[in-house]
């Protein structure tokens, strides 16, 4: 080190940065150091207390244009690190800098963690509260409407007629929603199926009290808001999720349901029992006025829309997925012409069938049949509920890490959903063996788990054959996985008037093995719409 400038020594590497303190003072100065021993080249960041600097990559050293020169700057105090280098140093008293040279490099200061939080993991855990609140307004109808019933002398049918108008709403929306997303962008679509879900959620006790035609309109806008979460939430991480992280962040998000189920039916009883019926709807209505807060200035429908994406993410998010310019005009004839599409659109309907038969009529096999009371049946009607979203997560990554070690896509998904079909199938075989009330809880829960490998499989897949029609693809399917819900729902009550339990079950394995064929002949993960 000489009292003009740097010698570096070739093959070693000495990374600086310097901190440029305000004073408003000049002064002149060049590199001065005698008790400095280094062997290294030096990379030099300078960085600014301005608002104004953004963040600039560091370029390489040119040790042959640096040359002492002087130059007047503010006087600075400047701190380096040596990585893997012998390096002594005192305090570095000045900096080399000229007007045509490139060793000095403004950056900015460094962000508090939360801003240095990647913006792709705040818009997953941003769908997943949604998915949360989603299923928290839509399980709480089940627990009010016991008292709901007694206040209002409604029989079993109007009990029933009330809990499908829903189902009204939530078909319309489906295609709908996705066609809209993908027109203009998740985060507009989504942010008002939040809102007007939870708008519905708050007046229902009004509509209640007014007479029941305004119940049931009500329930059934509920459904149009929620119809839309679904194609809006697969739209927005189709452009934001890289495929090395797409398993893992929609079983992530979808949990946010399951946990929503929980805390639904848990909380619901508390706060009937102490603040009465109604309370329950203000409560969890209210709660979509903070997240549309949060959703409303943090989201953006794609990395392209937000101006505050490190250039470093948004480099590793576009160079794992695609980014095009929106959807103008939706291709009906080439998407419904694809064997793929319609593998999802046939495995969605079988794999729902068994999926909301468990749901619906597990309280009613665990009273009938293991001869539980309804406290105990409510209690353990959690269970599946927190199987299915750690069992989510569990598949989430192990699909994820089955990519990046070099495994198909295809394959991936075919592995995925064949578990989440054959499992349930197997477990589903087992119940009319069990001799014990705790066994067969045991076979429903392990069928439920592994049911929920799922969403590394036909639920991932959307995105996997057209990213950007993905929203579409979901709504079709969907659609097809509701009917499934409300037919088998209601073919479940006919079987177990003429039949048994084991009947029931018996066509539910069915159906998860012609969804298995079906799914590993036609399914594909390569891309097939563009």
């Amino acid at each position: 080190m000489s009292s003009n400038g740097l010698d570096p020594v070739t093959g070693s590497m000495l990374k600086c940065r310097a901190m440029l303190l305000s004073n408003a003072e000049n002064k002149r100065f060049h590199m001065t150091n005698n008790k400095q021993r280094t062997r290294g080249i030096c990379r030099c960041f300078v960085s600014l207390p301005s608002e104004s600097c953004n963040w600039i990559k560091p370029v390489p050293f040119n040790r042959q244009t640096l040359q002492p020169r002087h130059t007047s700057i503010n006087r600075i105090r400047a701190d380096y690190k040596s990585e893997d280098y012998d390096v002594t140093a005192a305090d570095l008293g000045s900096l080399v800098s000229s007007e045509g040279g490139a060793e000095a490099v403004l950056v900015g200061e460094t962000k508090p963690w939360w801003e240095q939080f990647p913006k792709r993991f705040v818009i997953v855990l941003l769908c997943f509260s949604a998915f949360l609140l989603c299923n928290m307004d839509r399980v709480n109808m089940s627990i009010a409407i016991l008292p709901m019933s007694k206040e209002f002398n409604w029989n079993s049918a109007t009990v029933g007629l009330i809990q499908s108008s829903f189902f009204w709403g939530y078909l319309l929306t489906q295609i709908v929603g996705g066609i809209w997303a993908d027109k203009i962008g998740g985060k507009k679509v989504l942010g008002f199926g939040v809102v007007w879900w939870s708008i519905a959620t708050v007046l229902t006790p009004i509509a209640a009290r007014i007479g029941l035609p305004f119940l049931l309109l009500m329930r059934a806008f509920m459904g149009i808001g929620e119809g839309v979460a679904m194609p809006a939430m697969n739209n927005m991480l189709s452009k934001w999720i890289p495929v090395s992280e797409r398993s893992r962040s929609l079983a992530l998000v979808y949990s946010g349901m399951y946990l929503g189920s929980v805390i639904g039916l848990a909380f619901s009883p508390i706060l009937i029992q102490k603040f009465a019926w109604p309370s329950v709807f203000y409560s969890f209505g209210s709660l979509g006025s903070l997240w549309f807060a949060f959703w409303i200035s943090k989201a953006h429908s794609s990395p392209n829309e937000d101006p505050e994406l490190s250039s470093e993410e948004k480099k590793y998010i576009l160079g794992g997925s695609i980014s095009k310019e929106p959807v103008t005009e939706i291709p009906w004839k080439l998407i419904l012409s694809k064997a793929p599409v319609w593998a999802l659109i046939v495995s969605h309907f079988c794999h729902n069938w068994g999926t909301f038969i468990l749901l619906t009529w597990m309280p009613t096999y665990y009273n009938q049949v293991l001869k539980f009371n309804l406290t105990e049946s409510g209690l353990l009607c959690v269970l599946p509920w927190l199987t299915m979203a750690v069992f989510a997560n569990i598949g989430g990554w192990i699909a994820d890490t089955l990519v990046s070690k070099g495994l198909s896509i295809t394959t991936v998904r075919k592995i995925m959903q064949s578990i989440g079909f054959l499992g349930p199938a197997f477990f589903l075989t087992q119940l009319s063996r069990v001799k014990t009330p705790a066994m067969a809880v045991l076979c429903m829960a392990c069928s439920q788990g592994s049911d929920a490998f799922s969403q590394s499989g036909l639920y991932s897949n959307h995105q996997d054959i057209g990213p950007r029609y993905a929203g579409v693809l979901l709504g079709l399917s969907n659609t097809a996985g509701v009917l499934a819900g409300v037919f088998g729902t209601a073919a479940t009550g006919y079987i177990l008037q003429n039949g048994s339990w084991d009947d029931v079950f018996k066509v539910s394995v069915i159906l998860y093995i012609i969804g298995t064929l079906v799914w590993n002949f036609f399914s594909t993960g390569e891309k097939i719409l563009d």
